[in-house]
């Protein structure tokens, strides 16, 4: 697909971090095809593997970097390989989403507390972490996905919601204290999505699909081009936004 010049990510380079329920290949992809030398950061070397793949199949520059993104250390390393390898980081793609599906009642305080390390402990540090090289470099793009329960409540969901609430909080503060230094930062919000593509009657079989307003779960593609734009010199007059792909699940009252 063609990129228009104001879209080019050409002489950028981007961290991905993070697996996103599988999605981070698609989105290492159209980093590439927009122009973008692209490390990754996941705990599961097929991950790793799987989007390195996709990228030199884009004819782009790829390394994955297995490592620990709720340790320190662990972000330490993948940006001390990534900074030895291209001497700077450009792009941050935040993609951690671990879901609790429990009334609240019964979540034990350990449960609460994997729920925010796996989900808010990581972005804490990779921004805390890149964010100073990128306000150093006078400039970077940081974009967070999360989901839409950052603003709309579910039951059986308390502590996944209000991990994605404080994604969302960290997100628009950043967005404040780091815009006079060319750092744009901003969210991704999600709805229901798969990796698994289905015929429209076969989809709507799904009692979960007929509350869909498209009638279709989203896949990592839709957010692809969001992506890039996010990433791109375009996006210089938006900062600490979320941005809605659900298919229309956040007009719903």
């Amino acid at each position: 697909m063609p990129i228009l010049e104001e879209y080019s990510l050409k002489g950028k380079v981007a961290l991905i971090a993070g697996d996103g329920a599988g999605s981070t290949p698609t989105l290492a992809e159209a980093l590439a095809e927009a122009g973008a030398r692209v490390a990754l950061m996941a705990q599961s070397q097929s991950i790793l593997d799987q989007s390195v793949e996709t990228v030199l199949g884009q004819e782009g520059e790829a390394f994955g970097v297995v490592a620990d993104a709720t340790a320190q250390q662990g972000v330490e390393k993948a940006l001390a390989t990534l900074l030895a390898r291209w001497s700077r980081v450009d792009i941050l793609v935040n993609n951690f989403r671990s879901e609790l599906g429990k009334p609240f009642q019964d979540i034990a305080l350990a449960e609460w507390e994997e729920v925010m390390a796996r989900n808010v402990r990581p972005i804490f540090l990779l921004c805390n972490a890149v964010g100073q090289q990128m306000v150093q470099q006078r400039g970077g793009r940081i974009v967070n996905i999360i989901s839409g329960l950052a603003e709309r409540g579910l039951w059986n969901s308390a502590a996944f919601c209000a991990s994605q609430g404080a994604v969302l909080q960290l997100t628009r503060a950043l967005a404040l204290e780091w815009g006079k230094y060319n750092v744009r930062v901003n969210a991704i919000g999600t709805g229901w999505f798969s990796l698994e593509e289905l015929p429209q009657a076969e989809a709507e079989k799904e009692l979960l699909v007929r509350y869909i307003p498209l009638r279709r779960k989203g896949h990592p593609r839709d957010i692809a081009p969001l992506l890039v734009y996010l990433c791109s010199e375009a996006c210089d007059y938006t900062t600490g936004q979320p941005i809605y792909i659900d298919g229309g699940l956040m007009a719903h009252p």
